[in-house]
């Protein structure tokens, strides 16, 4: 913002702040840049000496300042303090550094859709906590919005209510900006929140054409062609100009809300500056897709089984469970099987899932156990299970009783003398007797 030096008739000091230079001056009177004992910057504006006398616009003033008072947001310049009584009545708002959006579009021409929608979709935030504040700016315009670094702050509140505050030169019209006036102001009529969307609505225009939406012209001409005359929003973007039309409808029940608004440009801001819908999601079909190795959520990966979509057959039924390797492909639920035409036969040695496993592709392949615990495949035939076990348990006897045999009769055979030996050579010490002695003897000689 272009600062001024302070002029010989401009004050020092205004209430509790001091005044370092001059920023403007309108229709109610000067602006000056301040700051008090803290170091605290305000903008105080110090009211003309001939409104001053005016005890109608002095009533006006007081019950701006009030309503002004009860504002609450951050896309508003804070009322610091006022005082009503003085000499020359003043208030201070909290200095916001940056340039006025005219500034800037003068400066560097007209701003992309995605800065007019974001500068707009914040603008229609601080605007909606002014209605609730139950205050209608109406003189909202490029030059009254300061572009600071934290974002557009709205100021001079109330100057529509002062006498001689207009730019306007025509007798007997409402006070405002010809270009950015609603037609119910035009007409004298009561102003209401539809009447700042009206000046929203032009504003937008504004920064997407770098001109009004009703050109150039005097007052008069001006005026006409709000009250009778459509806009012209040739060069507005393709995704603005549908909602600046809607702000910029004669009547004002026909223009958005404030909150509209703010959600509205909200989404225009998002998809402009990404280029994609804010909500813009993966279609449902390439889910399962993307996940490694296809599988559904809940489904257990195993290591012999193979990635495969997810289908139900006729009724809406789950298939049957997952092949595996070396296992013969069983029917499904669905009247159908993986890889073959549905027959509504079985195959030999086939196997129906039973109705207590799990469903679906996160369930396990069903399987018996026979009577060691051990699991059955679910695939071979049971036929041929049973001839092998057969033969395994008929040999396994046969050689058990072989062994057994050739154990009895090798332990009788211990027992009995052999051919060479005579009677009782076998014998030990236990045997001796006079039988025992006599044989010894005889053998002996």
């Amino acid at each position: 913002m272009a600062m001024m030096r302070l002029r010989r008739e401009d004050p020092r000091v205004v209430g509790s702040f001091r005044l370092h230079r001059r920023l403007g001056a309108g229709g109610m009177g000067v602006v000056y840049l301040g700051s008090d004992k803290r170091g605290q910057r305000v903008a105080l504006k110090v009211i003309r000496p001939d409104l001053a006398e005016d005890q109608e616009f002095r009533s006006r003033f007081a019950r701006e300042v009030s309503a002004a008072r009860r504002i609450r947001g951050g896309c508003t310049a804070r009322l610091v303090a006022a005082d009503l009584e003085a000499e020359r009545p003043w208030f201070a708002t909290q200095y916001v550094p940056g340039p006025s959006l005219h500034d800037k579009v003068v400066e560097e021409g007209p701003l992309p859709a995605a800065r007019t929608a974001a500068i707009g979709a914040a603008l229609a935030e601080g605007l909606l906590a002014v209605h609730e504040a139950g205050v209608v700016h109406r003189d909202l315009k490029p030059s009254n919005i300061l572009l600071s670094p934290k974002g557009p702050r709205i100021i001079d509140f109330g100057i529509a209510w002062a006498t001689g505050a207009s730019t306007l030169t025509h007798v007997g019209t409402a006070v405002g900006s010809p270009g950015f006036l609603a037609p119910e102001q035009v007409r004298g009529a009561a102003v209401t929140p539809a009447t700042d969307v009206f000046a929203l609505g032009a504003t937008l225009a504004y920064c997407a054409t770098a001109d009004s939406p009703f050109g150039q012209g005097s007052s008069e001409v001006m005026l006409y062609r709000v009250v009778h005359e459509e806009p012209q929003l040739h060069g507005v973007h393709d995704a603005l100009a549908p909602l600046v039309r809607a702000c910029l409808a004669k009547d004002p029940k026909e223009r958005p809300t404030t909150l509209q608004l703010s959600l509205r440009l909200k989404e225009i801001a998002a998809r402009e500056t990404h280029g994609t819908p804010p909500d813009a999601r993966p279609a449902p079909s390439r889910l399962a897709a993307d996940r490694p190795g296809g599988r559904q959520p809940g489904e257990r990966p195993g290591a012999d089984q193979a990635p495969q979509r997810t289908e139900r057959g006729p009724g809406g039924a789950a298939p049957g469970p997952p092949r595996t390797r070396g296992s013969a492909p069983g029917p499904s639920r669905g009247g159908g099987r993986s890889g073959a035409r549905p027959t509504g036969r079985r195959a030999p040695g086939a196997r129906v899932p039973s109705s207590r496993t799990g469903r679906g592709t996160g369930s396990r392949p069903p399987s018996r156990t026979n009577g060691t615990g051990r699991r059955l495949a679910p695939g071979p035939d049971r036929r041929l299970l049973r001839q092998r076990l057969v033969v395994f348990v008929t040999v396994t006897v046969l050689v058990a009783l072989g062994i057994a045999a050739a154990q009895g009769c090798e332990g009788p055979a211990r027992g009995l003398p052999g051919p060479a030996a005579p009677f009782g050579a076998d014998r030990g010490p236990a045997a001796g007797g006079p039988a025992g002695a006599a044989g010894a003897e005889r053998t002996a000689g």
